[in-house]
């Protein structure tokens, strides 16, 4: 099923340096686009056969802990390497003597996914160091991972600033942490409108590992510290690969 979905747009898995399977890492996965495609078909569910690209590595992908209080469903996504984004799912992966584990979380979340449109490249980053400080804590490296195409394959209905449903959403977002993005795609018979996603190339790059050093009590200033250069590598990533993937040349990633 998951190598038929990699077919339909189709998706890409791209290895631009080795991850030593002695050793645990954290990553950080953009965008979130609407539905998180490319990181459930690569780094969970085996579309790309991604423990062949990776030999010796088992990946992780973290979710949201609403995801898990269905039963039947909640079985069956930590059957295929998904486990709940709180630090305590993620200590024992992380910790893991011997080595071996990636953990992947989408750092954006639901609040990227309500700017994610055909063309943006606007990533939800600035304050988001909590992975960072897990990153310290348990001394693993930090990988970037950016998904081009990731938020090409759905377009929204407007919600920019100042009008209602920007209002609504930011709303719901701040009392039920989750909110829900308005989406469309084309129809099953007809490619005006409908919920199918656009047949649109997704292609997830892996960066390079970024060394951390092991902290138990990082300070503000160390988090800081990494959190800058976690950025500069994935801007790095970006623009290294931009242009085989139809983004323009002076097209430049955003933070809020």
């Amino acid at each position: 099923l998951w190598k038929y979905m990699k077919d339909y747009f189709p998706i890409s898995l791209v290895k631009t340096a080795e991850l030593d399977p002695s050793r645990n890492y954290l990553a950080g996965f953009h965008p979130h686009g609407i539905g998180v495609i490319g990181a459930f078909t690569n780094l969970c569910m085996e579309g790309m056969g991604f423990s062949s690209v990776f030999p010796g590595i088992c990946s992780h992908l973290m979710m949201l802990n609403m995801w898990f209080c269905f039963p039947f469903f909640r079985d069956y996504i930590v059957s295929m390497g998904l486990v709940s984004a709180d630090k305590e799912s993620a200590a024992p992966i992380l910790s893991r003597k011997g080595g071996g584990n990636l953990l992947s979380i989408v750092v954006g979340g639901i609040q990227e996914a309500l700017a994610a449109r055909p063309g943006a490249y606007k990533l939800v980053l600035q304050n988001r160091k909590g992975f960072i400080r897990l990153a310290l804590i348990h001394g693993v490296a930090l990988v970037p991972i950016f998904s081009f195409g990731e938020n090409d394959i759905f377009d929204q209905v407007e919600n920019s600033p100042g009008s209602w449903l920007h209002w609504f959403q930011d709303r719901l977002l701040k009392t039920m942490r989750f909110s829900i993005p308005l989406f469309y795609g084309h129809g099953v018979f007809q490619y005006s409108v409908g919920f199918m996603p656009y047949c649109w190339p997704i292609t997830t790059t892996v960066g390079k590992p970024i060394k951390v050093q092991k902290t138990p009590h990082p300070s503000q200033e160390e988090v800081d510290r990494l959190h800058q250069c976690y950025i500069k590598e994935l801007r790095n990533l970006f623009a290294t690969h931009k242009l085989k993937y139809n983004v323009p040349k002076d097209q430049h990633l955003e933070f809020c």
